[in-house]
């Protein structure tokens, strides 16, 4: 790696405006303005859905598990192809393209078209996302990558703001429709300056050909292959995914549901919440990083998992006696945790990979995290609707979860690692 390579503050700035992109995104439609829609719905659903009683919670897990399939695919194969060709900026373009367009129809043609339309755009954004983590080090150094990164999340839940003002100013007067068109505008309006900015390193393009979509499957394998023979990668992954299953599903619209459906929330109910939460994403995510820099990831990440422990528990407790109040702390705390969360991980998976294969790595960091996200709503839509136990019972899942994710993760340091001249940048 380039040891005199320093990023502007222009392409800094640029690249955290792609995070507040993408993060109204996550939020708008990924976990709340879909959400409502599709519970507000389901008289349109398939038949086979209707037959269970909340036919919301497995159409949303269905569609969830149906994207993240097909990105556990191909995200290793775009990172790899970012590693290939030495520069990430040519994938993140249509990637951002494949987010957009289908969100700008979303709600416009019937329930079943829209949920093909919502899978498309995760897709989109999701495959984005791993091709934009592995940019992190060429707006960074290592004395302050944990900042940048803090700095992006924190910009990026400001996106989560418009997402929440874009709802309140237009959901009652002109319905979902013109919500999701909002959204699929800002998103590509914000995402520009990354494309138009962003100064890559230097890096030299490998020889032969990239790798092919037909070896995607192959280089999923050998990715995993790879990993193995880096201290601590495999364990790290295995550690994320337990974590993530239980954040991305309930951010992934399933705590919307919740709220709703057990606390009996309204719609500005929700808002509030989720700017409650905002705040303390924010608050999280650049306090996070300032941390991750002095501490270190794994400092900061073991302490928020316990801290993710007691928001869902606090969640459990809401929805078993039925205390709305509890709610609001739920959020505050998992925002808080949320924001840290994000600031640490992407920093911890950076230091225990080598430079060269970074962006493959960075895939498998993306594939582990989208598999949690099939496992998750799978596991929520099977315990509510399937066994139809109470919604406190899945909570109480994603709480086992955070548990052993800690536990699998005792034995991973973060210790700068001394790379051979093979595992570094060419």
């Amino acid at each position: 790696m380039n040891s005199t390579w320093r990023p502007t503050r222009l392409s800094i700035a640029s690249w955290a405006l792609y995070d507040l992109a993408n993060t109204i995104f996550a939020l708008g439609v990924g976990s709340l303005y879909f959400a409502e829609w599709l519970t507000d719905n389901v008289d349109g659903l398939p038949g086979f859905l209707q037959r269970f009683d909340e036919p919301a919670d497995l159409a949303l897990a269905l569609a969830l598990d149906t994207a993240m399939v097909i990105v556990i695919v191909l995200g290793p194969w775009i990172g790899a192809r970012s590693d290939h060709r030495g520069t990430r900026l040519p994938y993140l373009f249509p990637t951002t393209l494949l987010a957009v367009v289908p969100t700008f129809f979303i709600a416009t043609v019937g329930v079943t078209p829209s949920i093909v339309l919502f899978i498309i755009a995760l897709i989109g954004f999701n495959l984005g996302s791993v091709v934009y983590d592995a940019i992190l080090p060429d707006v960074s150094t290592p004395e302050n990558v944990g900042i940048v990164s803090g700095i992006g999340i924190g910009v990026g839940y400001i996106g989560s703001f418009i997402a929440v003002l874009l709802g309140i100013f237009l959901l009652d007067e002109y319905g979902e429709p013109a919500v999701f068109k909002a959204i699929a505008v800002l998103f590509l309006l914000f995402a520009l300056p990354t494309f138009l900015f962003v100064k890559e390193r230097p890096r030299r393009r490998e020889e032969g050909p990239p790798p092919s979509l037909r070896a995607s499957l192959r280089s999923l394998v050998d990715a995993w292959k790879k990993a193995r023979g880096y201290e601590g990668v495999t364990r790290f992954l295995v550690g994320r995914f337990l974590y993530t299953d239980a954040v991305n599903t309930l951010i992934g619209g399933f705590l919307t549901i919740y709220v709703i459906e057990e606390l009996g929330f309204s719609d500005s109910q929700v808002q509030g919440l989720l700017g409650v939460a905002i705040v303390g994403a924010i608050i999280g995510g650049i306090g996070g990083g300032q941390l991750v820099d002095r501490k270190g990831p794994r400092w900061i990440l073991h302490r928020v998992l316990v801290l993710w422990m007691l928001a869902i528990g606090l969640g459990i407790a809401a929805g078993a006696t039925d205390s709305s109040s509890l709610a609001w702390v739920l959020g505050v705390l998992g925002g808080l945790a949320l924001g840290a969360t994000w600031a640490a991980d992407r920093v911890y998976m950076q230091r225990i990979s080598p430079p060269r294969y970074l962006g493959e790595f960075y895939g498998l960091y993306a594939t582990v995290g989208r598999f949690a996200t099939i496992l998750g709503p799978l596991m929520w839509g099977v315990i509510v609707t399937v066994i139809g136990l109470p919604r406190e019972v899945a909570m109480g899942a994603l709480l086992g979860f955070i548990v052993i994710s800690r536990y699998v993760l005792e034995g991973v340091d973060d210790r700068p690692r001394e790379w051979s001249a093979t595992d570094l940048i060419r």
